[in-house]
C-alpha cells in the first residue's frame, strides 16, 4: 500500500509540472570555461585532468546526442565497458574484470551509484536511467573510496539537480522499431534558497528479434510468432535542493520506475537433435573432443564447432512454449547533507533506500523445453556514508564510514513439460539472504613543494550474509513427489513438499584495502601519477556452502596532457597491470540445487590505454582511443559441461573430477585462457563538424566509430562462444537555432548492424545439451527534437 501511495503522488508531480506553461529561463551570469569539465569521482569537485584516475565522463549534451536511457547503453559513451546479458539482467566488465553470476548471494564487480545511492544486484541496472546530468567511468580498482565490489572500476550516473531559475526541457523521439522515447523536466525556484526539478520519462519499443510461428508439436502449444527483447518502462523523479545559508546544502530525491518485457529469447543449437552431435565411436564429429577418458562413458565437449555462424541473429525459433514475459518496478528515495565548517572541514551525509521487485509470476522460457517462472522477487537495500573532508595547509584529506544493507528474496521453479500435461517442477527454489557490510575509510593528499603530491589510502571493510536456502525436486528416496511431478507450475508451499531441504547459511569476512600513489604536476596542464592500490570482491555462498572474497592488486601509472593556446586539446595516456587471485567461477553442475560458485583461479591483467580529443578549429573536433588488454587466467579450476555419446552409459551433465580412480580430485585447469568479454583491442574514433548558418543556427554533423577486436563470452573459449572482431558506427546531424532553446536530431546508430554476442554458453542439464546465445542491439535510426527553456 505504501508503495503503491508513493507512486500515485509521484507520478501525479510528474503530470502535473508537465502542464506548466514554460518561460524563459534566466541567463546564466557566471563565466564557464568549456575546456573544463569539473568530476566527482574523489568525492570533491576538481577538473578532471586533475584526477589522477583512468576515467570517461560524459555530460547531459553527449548523453542526449548518444541516446543514453539505461545501463544497455553504457558501451556507447564508454566503450571499454563490456556488458553481459542475460534474460534482461546486466553484467558489466572493465578491463577484464566483471561478474558472470546474477545469484542473490553474489556481488558485481563494478561499483555502481546513482548520486552516491549504492545499486548493488544486477537485476537493478536493467531500469532506465533519465534525468541524467553527468556519467563518471572510473577503470581500475577504487577500494579505498568507494570500497567492496570495485575491483574493475565504478560507474557514477549524477542526476540533474534543480536549477536557481524556472525552467523546462524535454525531448522526445520516434524511430525504428516503433521506439518512442519522451523525456521532460521543470525547474521551479522556491524563493533565493530552495527549488524543485520534476522530470520524468516515458520509453516503448517493438521487440529486436523476430521469432516465427511454430505449429503445436508434443507438449508444446502453437505459436503465433512474435518478437522478443522489447521494452516499455516509464518513471518520474522529484528532487529538491536547499541551501538554507551559504554553509549548508541538502539534496533530496524521491523516484519510481516501472519495466514490462519480454526478456530476448534465446538462440540455441540443440545438440540432440539434426545430427549436430557424435553418436560414436568416440566423439566422431568435427568440433569435438574427448575429456575424461577414464569415465566408461564417451565424454564429448563442443570446444571447436560452428553452429554460431548458421543462426540469424535477428530471426530465429522460439523455445518450446514461446516467450516469456516480466517486469519490475523500483522506487527510491535519495539525500545528500553537506555543512562546510571551513575550507578546512565539511561533513557530508548521503544516504539511500531503493526497493525492487519483480513482476509475480513472471515467465522466461529457455531452450529447449524449460520454463522459469519466478513467483516472487524483492530486493530492499539501504546505503549510508558519512563523511569529513577538508584543506589543512594544502594537506587534503576526508574520512568517513560506510553501512550498507541488503534483503533479498526469491522464490521461483524451473518446470519442464514431463510428467503430465500441466508439466513439473524439475527444481523449486527459495532464497532468503541478508547482507550487511561496514567499513570506515580515510585518504590524504600531502604536497611535498607545488609540484609534487603524496596519495594515500586505507579502507577496512567489514562484510556478514547470512540466509535460507530451500530447494526441492520431485525425486528423491521412493516415490515421486506427487505435489511437484506432473503437479503443474503453479506455486507450492514447502513445508508441503516430500523432498524439501533446507540450508541455514552464513559467513563473516574482513578485508584492508589500500592505495599508495604520487602525482607529479610540472604545470597547470600536465598531470603524470602513478599509484599501487588494490580491491576485492565480497565472498557469499551458494546451494552447498560459502567461498572466500577475490581480491585485485593493481599497479598504475598515467599521464595527462592538456595543450593547445586555451588548452582546447587534451592527450591521456596509461598502463596497468593487475594480479587476480581467488576468483569466482559460477557454474551450473545440478539443476535440482542451481548454480555453484568456487574460488578457482588467478589472472594476470595488462594493458595500455591513449586517448586524445584535438579541437581542429572553432567549426572542426577530432577525438580518437586506443585499448590494449592483454588477459589470461595464470590457473583456474572448474568443470566440463559435458555431451555423453549414446549408448556408453549413464547420461553426465558434469565433470569436476578427471579421473575418479585416482586419489583427491583431478579438477580440468583452464589456464592460459581468456576471461569472458575482454577484447585485446577497443579503438574508437569521432569526427564532429559544425556548419553555421548565420543567423539561422548551427547544424552539427558526427560520425563515431568502434572497433573490438575478437572475445570469448565465458572462461571456456569454445569456438562458438566467440564474437569474431567488429566495428560500429553512428552517426547524426543536429540543428539548433542561434538561442540555442530547441534542437533536431537525425541519427543512425551502428550503421553496420553488427549484433555481437552479448550471452553465449555452452549448457548441458538433465537431458539437454544445448549451446545458448543472445546478441546486442541491431541498427536503429529515428528523429529526436529537443526544447530547453
Amino acid at each position: 500500500m505504501q508503495k503503491s501511495l508513493f507512486r500515485h503522488v509521484l507520478l501525479a508531480s510528474v503530470c502535473c509540472a508537465a502542464t506548466a506553461t514554460p518561460v524563459w529561463a534566466q541567463e546564466a551570469q557566471e563565466t564557464v570555461d568549456d575546456n573544463v569539465i569539473v568530476v566527482t569521482a574523489q568525492n570533491r569537485a576538481q577538473d578532471v585532468n586533475d584526477v589522477p584516475i583512468a576515467i570517461d565522463v560524459v555530460g547531459a549534451e553527449e548523453l542526449q546526442k548518444s541516446g543514453f536511457s539505461s545501463m544497455n547503453d553504457i558501451s556507447k559513451i564508454a566503450p571499454v565497458v563490456q556488458l553481459n546479458q542475460d534474460q534482461g539482467t546486466v553484467k558489466v566488465t572493465v578491463r577484464g574484470v566483471g561478474t558472470a553470476s546474477n545469484d542473490e548471494a553474489q556481488d558485481t564487480s563494478v561499483v555502481v551509484n546513482i548520486d552516491g545511492e549504492y545499486i548493488n544486484r544486477p537485476q537493478a541496472l536493467g531500469t532506465s536511467l533519465f534525468d541524467i546530468d553527468r556519467v563518471e567511468v572510473l577503470r581500475g580498482p577504487q577500494g579505498t573510496l568507494y570500497g567492496r565490489n570495485s575491483t574493475g572500476g565504478a560507474i557514477n550516473f549524477i542526476t540533474r539537480k534543480p536549477g536557481n531559475d524556472f525552467g523546462v526541457n524535454a525531448t522526445a523521439s520516434y524511430g525504428n522499431y516503433n521506439a518512442i522515447r519522451v523525456d521532460g523536466g521543470i525547474d521551479l525556484p522556491l524563493g533565493e534558497t530552495a527549488a524543485i526539478r520534476v522530470a520524468g520519462f516515458y520509453d516503448e519499443r517493438d521487440g529486436y528479434v523476430f521469432h516465427p510461428a511454430a505449429a503445436a508439436f508434443g507438449p508444446f502449444p502453437a505459436f503465433a510468432g512474435g518478437r522478443s527483447d522489447d521494452n516499455k518502462a516509464y518513471g518520474g523523479r522529484v528532487s529538491l535542493r536547499f541551501n538554507p545559508t551559504s554553509q549548508l546544502s541538502i539534496n533530496l530525491a524521491a523516484e519510481y520506475a516501472d519495466r514490462e518485457y519480454t526478456p530476448q529469447a534465446f538462440a540455441a543449437a540443440d545438440l540432440n537433435s539434426g545430427g549436430r552431435a557424435p553418436v560414436g565411436p568416440g566423439c566422431n564429429l568435427n568440433g569435438y573432443t574427448r575429456v575424461a577418458t577414464a569415465y566408461s562413458q564417451t565424454l564429448c565437449i563442443p570446444n571447436s564447432t560452428n553452429y554460431l555462424a548458421s543462426i540469424n541473429r535477428s530471426t530465429y525459433a522460439a523455445p518450446g512454449f514461446g516467450l516469456g514475459k516480466t517486469g519490475q518496478e523500483t522506487w527510491a528515495l535519495r539525500g545528500r547533507l553537506a555543512y562546510e565548517f571551513s575550507d578546512a572541514a565539511t561533513l557530508t551525509y548521503i544516504g539511500g533506500y531503493r526497493s525492487l521487485s519483480g513482476n509475480p509470476g513472471a515467465l522466461i522460457t529457455l531452450p529447449v523445453s524449460y520454463r522459469s517462472i519466478n513467483y516472487e522477487f524483492e530486493t530492499d537495500t539501504q546505503s549510508h556514508e558519512l563523511r569529513l573532508n577538508g584543506d589543512i595547509g594544502g594537506i587534503i584529506y576526508q574520512v568517513g564510514g560506510f553501512y550498507f544493507k541488503e534483503d533479498v528474496y526469491s522464490e521461483s521453479c524451473f518446470g519442464l513439460p514431463i510428467g503430465g500435461p500441466a508439466g513439473t517442477c524439475l527444481s523449486y527454489f527459495g532464497r532468503d539472504v541478508s547482507s550487511e557490510s561496514k567499513s570506515v575509510f580515510g585518504q590524504v593528499e600531502v604536497p611535498l613543494g607545488d609540484k609534487l603530491t603524496l596519495v594515500g589510502g586505507l579502507r577496512y571493510t567489514d562484510n556478514s550474509r547470512k540466509a535460507v536456502y530451500q530447494n526441492a525436486s520431485p525425486f528423491g528416496p521412493g516415490a515421486p513427489d506427487s505435489a511437484l511431478l506432473g503437479a503443474g507450475l503453479g506455486r507450492k508451499t514447502f513445508s508441503s513438499l516430500k523432498f524439501a531441504s533446507t540450508l541455514n547459511l552464513a559467513m563473516d569476512e574482513s578485508k584492508t584495502t589500500w592505495l599508495a600513489g604520487i602525482n607529479y604536476k610540472p604545470n597547470p596542464d600536465t598531470l603524470f601519477f602513478a599509484k599501487a592500490s588494490t580491491g576485492f570482491k565480497g565472498g557469499g555462498f551458494d546451494s552447498v556452502g560459502d567461498y572466500r572474497p577475490e581480491s585485485n592488486m593493481a599497479i598504475e601509472a598515467g599521464w595527462k596532457q592538456s595543450f593547445g593556446p586555451a588548452g582546447e586539446h587534451q592527450f591521456n595516456l596509461g598502463a596497468f597491470h593487475y594480479d587476480y587471485k581467488d576468483l569466482q567461477v559460477s557454474v551450473l553442475l545440478d539443476t535440482t540445487i542451481g548454480g555453484q560458485t568456487f574460488n578457482a583461479g588467478s589472472a594476470k591483467i595488462w594493458g595500455i590505454e591513449a586517448s586524445a580529443d584535438i579541437k581542429l578549429s572553432d567549426n572542426d573536433t577530432f577525438h580518437a582511443s586506443f585499448n590494449y588488454l592483454k588477459a589470461r587466467y595464470g590457473e583456474l579450476f572448474a568443470q566440463f559441461n559435458v555431451y555423453t555419446v549414446p549408448g556408453t552409459g549413464a547420461d553426465r551433465n558434469g565433470i569436476g573430477d578427471l579421473d575418479p580412480n585416482l586419489a583427491g580430485v583431478q579438477q580440468p585447469n583452464f589456464a592460459g585462457n581468456r576471461p569472458g568479454f575482454s577484447p585485446s583491442f577497443i579503438i574508437t574514433a569521432g569526427y564532429d563538424h559544425v556548419f553555421r548558418l548565420a543567423d539561422a543556427g548551427t547544424v552539427t554533423a558526427s560520425v563515431n566509430t568502434t572497433f573490438k577486436s575478437s572475445y570469448f563470452t565465458d572462461f571456456y573459449n569454445y569456438r562458438d562462444g566467440q564474437q569474431k572482431a567488429f566495428t560500429q558506427t553512428d552517426a547524426s546531424l543536429v540543428y539548433k537555432p542561434e538561442n540555442g532553446r530547441f534542437s533536431v536530431t537525425a541519427y543512425v546508430k551502428n550503421i553496420e548492424d553488427t549484433r555481437p554476442l552479448t550471452y553465449g554458453s555452452f549448457v548441458s542439464a538433465g537431458p539437454d545439451d544445448i549451446f545458448n546465445w543472445q546478441f546486442g542491439t541491431p541498427r536503429t535510426y529515428g528523429i529526436r527534437v529537443g526544447v530547453d527553456f
